[in-house]
């Protein structure tokens, strides 16, 4: 007959889990642009790129065209010259920094005729947003 014999006691550091600053911040400027400018939330959206996936969506997702760089948000109201208004979000807390593709994509979207900017964290990105807006709009030429 075996004897049982006991592991002895061993404890373990529990890893907070990874907080999503960068999408709580986000989150908190769309309820802004929500209770603010309806007129502006009505249009503007969130383009989901970013985040982990299994291999096989990643590689479906891009089949069907997500492409590496693109800004998170965008806003297809032309003012100021401009045909839209594409953001890259970043927290203020422990902000990523911007990388190649994404600054790659931004100079392409400016070529283009379109603002592409990099907002840290919420309260630049509204800052930015109303400064954008006090544009005058752009009309089609006739």
């Amino acid at each position: 007959m075996k004897l049982f014999a006991p592991r002895p006691f061993s404890p373990t550091t529990a890893r907070a889990k990874p907080m999503d600053r960068e999408g709580q911040e986000q989150a908190a400027l769309m309820r802004e642009i929500e209770l603010r400018c309806p007129d502006v939330f009505a249009l503007i959206y969130h383009v989901p790129n970013g985040g982990h996936r299994h291999k096989a969506v990643a590689a479906k997702l891009k089949g069907q065209g997500v492409k590496a760089g693109v800004p998170d948000l965008v806003l297809p109201m032309a003012r100021g010259g401009f045909f839209g208004l594409y953001i890259e979000f970043k927290a203020t807390v422990d902000p990523a920094p911007v990388s190649a593709s994404q600054h790659a994509y931004i100079g392409r979207l400016n070529l283009q005729g379109y603002l592409a900017i990099v907002c840290r964290g919420h309260f630049d990105a509204m800052e930015q947003l109303r400064a954008y807006l006090m544009l005058p709009p752009t009309r089609p030429a006739a």
